[in-house]
């Protein structure tokens, strides 16, 4: 990682189990990039404690697409937000590239996030007074301050408007939210969480507020970030047919994991 934030190194995390002998040859000898073990949370509501999560063991390796499935309230959007460390397990560790992150403190998850983890999620959270370029740059404006982003304007406009055109919205630089289809907004959404070069995208049920073609534009998208640019994605999804598409499936059955699944 660049020296200007370095998580704390443990002993390295094995490279190839024996789960992963199923998957896809291309992904046999990747390292693991993300792992989860043992991981266990709850909530309370009221004075009622409410598990979510019990004892969820999964790994994500290099350049593989990861779909993560299962019924409403089965824990799988709540897996997503302890992998992204914007909440931490009561139990359990989750590693990124072989560095413990659940037990950073705040300042330093917000840094793993914004530099190495990008997230779509499926509402865009786009801010409706920009428009889609100044979306997609507003990550490199937080992480770099507006001086430093100022004084490296013309490289980074340049690369937002590649992720557009990327993303097919090359004709839509100077559109705001309001102007868009929710299509076209996830689009901007998927470029945005990749300005700053990710080394990990975590998507959130990102067709779940499309339409089936949208759905299908954007899966597209996704697909085509992995297979061709070998971008490493872990998607939580309630669509088989979204999940099929995957390297590995796993489905949760009431915060467990109930199977994993590879793509044949």
């Amino acid at each position: 990682m660049s020296s200007a934030f370095e998580l704390p190194r443990l002993e390295p995390q094995p490279t190839l189990t024996a789960r992963q002998e199923t998957l896809h040859p291309r992904l046999l000898q990747a390292p693991v990039v993300l792992k989860a073990s043992g991981v266990i949370k709850s909530y309370r509501k009221g004075k009622v404690e409410v598990p979510v999560l019990n004892g969820v063991d999964i790994e994500v390796v290099e350049g593989e697409f990861q779909a993560i499935v299962g019924a409403s309230g089965s824990g799988k959007s709540t897996l997503l937000h302890l992998l992204a460390t914007l909440d931490r397990p009561d139990h359990g560790e989750i590693y990124f590239e072989e560095n413990r992150i659940d037990n950073l403190p705040a300042a330093s998850r917000d840094i793993l996030r914004n530099r190495y983890i990008g997230m779509i999620f499926q509402f865009y959270h786009l801010l409706p007074e920009l428009t889609a370029l100044e979306n997609v740059l507003m990550p490199v404006m937080i992480n770099h301050g507006m001086v430093s982003y100022m004084l490296q304007r013309r490289k980074f406009r340049k690369r937002a408007k590649e992720l557009l055109d990327l993303v097919g919205l090359s004709h839509r630089l100077k559109h705001r939210p309001r102007e868009m289809s929710g299509g076209e907004m996830q689009r901007v959404a998927i470029a945005r969480s990749l300005m700053a070069n990710p080394r990990l995208l975590l998507a959130d049920e990102p067709t779940g507020n499309l339409d089936r073609s949208a759905g299908d534009e954007i899966m597209e998208i996704i697909h085509d970030l992995n297979s061709t640019y070998d971008v490493t994605i872990v998607m939580v999804t309630h669509d088989m047919s979204i999940a099929a598409q995957a390297d590995r499936t796993v489905r949760l059955v009431e915060g467990r994991v109930e199977s994993v699944s590879f793509q044949s």
